[in-house]
């Protein structure tokens, strides 16, 4: 891509020589004589630098440069100037100015300067896409009245600097829910640390969250930062902190007191400024209960708590749910982002998913891959997840019947298919189990019109 340059100089002569030369570099060039002319022309050329004369007649180069930073804080700008000063230099700087550059203008350091600041405008724009890619990945997704309750919560409680406990199943999302706090919270810019209690051995939490000096203990071969100062001024999401050891609950306690540290193996104190996030898939209360957690610490915890529901209790985000992770595998693993038909996310729809959205991510995932189809039927669905977990066919289903007569149609049609999917449609077997004969149960097929993909 040719990228394009901006020339402000009031010097026809310097103009001209920066035209042809960067013209001859493969750029597009266009110059103005004037601030005016630079504020009125920017928005139009769109430059990707601009190279601006410090010393003009009306507008000058600083003044030019802190309307155009306000037009466009992106703007990548380059300093000239024949008076080059130090205080200038800095005051041009504190403004935004990317680089400054004194005449008389050396060739190979104008060109030098200008490959530098775009190589720095594509990293930064690599670096936006990758924060763009990551909140995507790690977005909330849903509007049932579930969701945003959670969501209502969040925007509620990230602006401040209370800790928050965050509870619920497996799968349901509760790292989301820590990464949205992080991202709403004025420590957003700031460090975001994870640590899983319960993947990390009792004999090493303490080195891991509070860090340890060389040789405190066997295999510690050099200093090491713990978890809690690498997250100074920024957040500390401690997951599935119902499985931490009662020793390491103490020390979390203190440093949630006194918020200082103590490495292991160090005479140190080191203090500290972090916002806990903690979650749990346990109910702690239970926990305290049988002795294996601090009631003390609860409390320091769970000042505000937020539980997040399980995918069963928010159904209706099921479709939103599918068609988010279909864009996001497409993107991340370039899957094929099939459609799903409306029978297929009314079949999701139904299923129980006791591993909640993590369950359904890596179901969305194998369909993608397997299905024969342009599209995802319901047909594929059924082949993958079966009928077993179809949790609303003896729950809301029935419910919904309007009459008795109805409703025993209904708990008979979806008891009978069940037990016929139980025993792959092998009727003789499936009448054998239900201990009636064969004949009943294939005119009972008949009546309820029961087939195989029913």
């Amino acid at each position: 891509m040719s990228h394009r340059l901006l020339i402000v100089d009031d010097e026809p002569g310097i103009r001209e020589a920066l035209r042809q030369l960067l013209e001859y570099e493969g750029y597009q060039v266009a110059t103005v004589a004037s601030g005016v002319d630079a504020l009125d022309s920017y928005p139009e050329v769109r430059p990707h630098l601009v190279l601006l004369d410090v010393k003009m007649a009306g507008l000058d180069g600083l003044e030019v440069l802190k309307r155009l930073r306000a037009q466009d804080p992106g703007a990548l700008v380059v300093m000239i100037s024949g008076h080059g000063t130090i205080s200038t230099a800095v005051e041009a700087t504190q403004l935004g100015a990317h680089d400054f550059l004194e005449k008389p203008l050396d060739t190979d350091r104008v060109l030098l300067t200008i490959r530098n600041a775009l190589k720095h405008v594509v990293l930064e724009r690599e670096v936006q896409a990758l924060k763009a890619a990551v909140e995507r990945r790690y977005e909330i997704v849903g509007s049932s009245s579930a969701i945003r309750q959670v969501i209502g919560r969040i925007e509620k409680v990230a602006p401040t600097t209370s800790r928050i406990l965050i509870t619920g199943e497996n799968g349901t999302g509760k790292e989301l829910v820590a990464r949205a706090v992080h991202r709403l919270s004025p420590r957003a810019d700031r460090a975001y640390v994870e640590v899983n209690c319960a993947a990390i051995p009792s004999e090493l939490i303490e080195s891991e969250l509070f860090g340890h000096v060389k040789g405190s203990f066997t295999g510690a071969f050099a200093d090491r930062t713990g978890k809690f100062e690498q997250a100074d001024g920024g957040t500390l999401f401690l997951d599935e902190v119902g499985d931490m050891s009662s020793a390491t609950q103490a020390k979390v306690l203190r440093v949630l007191q006194e918020g200082v540290i103590s490495p292991v193996g160090s005479t140190k104190s080191v203090k500290v400024d972090v916002r806990i996030i903690a979650a749990t898939n346990k109910k702690l209360e239970d926990e305290i209960a049988a002795g294996r957690f601090r009631e003390d610490l609860l409390y320091r915890l769970n000042v505000v708590p937020i539980d997040v529901p399980p995918l069963r209790a928010r159904r209706d985000d099921i479709p939103q749910l599918v068609e988010h992770f279909a864009q996001q595998l497409a993107e991340m693993q370039g899957l094929i982002a099939r459609p799903f038909t409306p029978e297929a996310l009314e079949r999701l729809r139904r299923y129980a998913w006791p591993g909640n959205v993590r369950e359904l991510r890596n179901t969305v995932e194998r369909l993608l891959i397997l299905a024969n189809g342009a599209e995802v039927g319901e047909r594929d669905v059924t082949r993958l997840i079966g009928r077993g977990g179809d949790e609303v066919g003896l729950s809301e289903a029935l419910l919904a019947s309007t009459t008795y007569e109805e409703f025993k149609d209904n708990a008979e049609r979806a008891f009978l298919l069940a037990k016929l999917n139980e025993y792959d449609w092998n009727v003789s077997e499936t009448a054998r189990r239900l201990d009636m004969p064969r004949s009943n149960l294939y005119k009972k097929i008949e009546r309820l019109q029961l087939t195989r993909e029913s």
